[in-house]
């Protein structure tokens, strides 16, 4: 394939930016340019029209033309397969698809044309591959400039200390008569370096205490010599500058990996569907999430499941409890009980309890009792199946036919919505619609939605129809939902006091939602 140029103009024939790949004339090109709109026909669809010597391969942006100028010897399979990827990459740098984006933007997409065509050749690359490329970004120079940075602001603080104290000793001087050495009698540096007990008037506020974590509580330490007070603010100073140097390359862009606390993970993950039920004193809550990834053509690749079962008590009274679970799940999940809950007591009685019964729980906190893992490759366990079947059409596009089954029909999956991406710039024909669907145009994503599937909605369908498409742009689908039943068929049966097994009134909780449910 000999691409010549590649250039983007508007529907009157208005050339926006161009960029050749090949050594032509000045003249040469412009004529080319301006032949491109008097040779469209109008009323007709096309994505390529040839004259004696070249061939025009090109694609509709909204307002716009991305326009690929080929010689007739070309693939023209080939040819189409690099138009996409042109016309991918200017939605990358423009945040519309419109005539003054595009010339704002002009030297950007010049560069990414560049990586993707290098003297008329399709060069082997990816949209992802080409933003790295352009961006030439270096990490060693990020980390560079982020040690300069620390090191002028650790100067500038120390300059401020050292003036701080520079005042504090004036003002000692005054108070002691002018007597022209600082109380305490040590040196003039003054700064925690006084061998008298008067060096302890040094300022302390500076000093940061090294956090103690819960349960951790110590006596208080005696008093620190004046020396200590010079080491201490230079380890507090290291911790702000890697707190500093830390929060400069998270603002560049940089994933920095710190250890964060579990709900700092829980954050990142994926939003979890909020739950609304009113708590009581002991308060259960099991939460279900799933990984599962399916083939476009059937079969099942990926199912994960995990699970945690946490415990909530806001009362003292009710410290020391036990709980009694049912297990009527047939499927061989792995459980597996806190390492301070009675493991003899589970399998016997099926009952969560402390190793210590003396001892109670922990209060006003959630805390884990059970997790439980499966994983499978029997695609009995998929709750939802999705059949998406796109199949081309005599117009140069795709009909697509989707349809979705409810397979566990205890289920009641709420909230249910799946994305099913588009080629950019094209809006698609719905023929026949169950629920309702929304394009969103700016993600180039087409989203079903559906209130509820249980066991008397467990199927429903979907058609509708793409110009200028292949059956792959509709991949990979995309799946969320909530359900407030677990998929684990587990389920809490009472809660006994520890001393005299009576009844304690309790509420509970539960969610099940995807991770990632997505058909590749």
């Amino acid at each position: 394939m000999v691409l010549i140029a590649a250039a983007v103009c508007t529907k009157a024939g208005k050339t926006i930016v161009s960029r050749q790949f090949v050594e032509m004339t000045k003249a040469r090109i412009e004529g080319l340019l301006a032949a491109f709109p008097k040779l469209m026909t109008s009323g007709k669809q096309h994505t390529f029209v040839e004259t004696d010597s070249v061939r025009y391969v090109y694609q509709p942006l909204e307002k716009l033309y991305m326009l690929l100028i080929t010689t007739k010897a070309s693939n023209i399979l080939e040819d189409l397969e690099t138009l996409r990827l042109f016309s991918k990459v200017i939605p990358e740098y423009c945040r519309s698809l419109e005539e003054k984006e595009i010339i704002e933007n002009a030297f950007d997409l010049i560069f990414a044309f560049d990586e993707i065509v290098a003297l008329g050749y399709r060069e082997s690359v990816n949209l992802a591959q080409i933003k790295t490329f352009v961006e030439m970004d270096s990490h060693e120079e990020k980390v560079y400039q982020a040690v300069r940075q620390t090191q002028e602001r650790e100067a500038k603080q120390k300059s401020r200390e050292r003036a701080k104290e520079l005042q504090r000793q004036r003002m000692e001087q005054k108070k002691m008569g002018g007597s022209g050495r600082p109380y305490g009698g040590g040196s003039s540096e003054g700064f925690g370096n006084s061998s008298s007990g008067g060096g302890g008037i040094s300022n302390h506020s500076s000093i940061s205490a090294p956090s103690i974590g819960i349960g951790e509580i110590k006596p208080a330490a005696p008093a620190a010599k004046p020396a200590a007070a010079r080491n201490a603010l230079k380890l507090g100073g290291k911790n702000r500058d890697a707190d500093t140097f830390v929060d400069q390359l998270k603002s560049e862009g940089e994933k920095v990996v710190s250890n964060p606390t579990p709900a700092a993970v829980s954050s990142v993950a994926k939003v979890k569907p909020v739950s609304d039920v009113p708590m009581d004193e002991v308060h259960l809550r099991m939460e279900d999430k799933i990984v599962v990834r399916i083939g476009r053509d059937g079969g099942l690749q990926a199912f994960e499941l995990s699970g945690l079962l946490t415990l909530r008590i806001s009362d003292e009274k009710y410290g020391r409890i036990k709980v009694q679970l049912q297990n009527q799940d047939q499927r061989g999940i792995q459980l597996q009980t806190h390492p301070n809950v009675d493991k003899e007591l589970f399998k016997s009685k099926g009952q969560i309890g402390l190793k210590n019964p003396a001892k109670p729980f922990p209060m006003n906190t959630d805390v884990g009792v059970l997790k439980w893992r499966y994983q499978t490759q029997d695609e009995s366990a998929i709750p939802l199946t999705i059949n998406c079947w796109p199949s081309e059409n005599a117009e140069g596009g795709c009909d697509v036919n989707i349809e979705y089954e409810l397979e566990h029909t205890r289920l009641e999956l709420q909230d249910v919505c799946i994305s099913i991406p588009l080629p950019m710039g094209i809006s698609p024909s719905i023929a026949e619609c169950d629920g309702d669907y929304n394009h969103d145009s700016r993600k180039n994503v087409l989203q079903w939605n559906l209130p509820v599937i249980d066991a008397s909605s467990k199927q429903g369908s979907m058609e509708f129809s793409v110009p200028n498409s292949i059956p792959g742009d509709f991949f990979p689908l995309d799946v969320t939902f909530s359900s407030k039943i677990p998929y684990a068929d587990l389920r809490a049966m009472k809660v006994q006091l520890v001393d005299d097994e009576s009844d304690v009134k309790y509420s509970t909780e539960t969610l099940f939602y995807p991770d990632k449910y997505e058909i590749v």
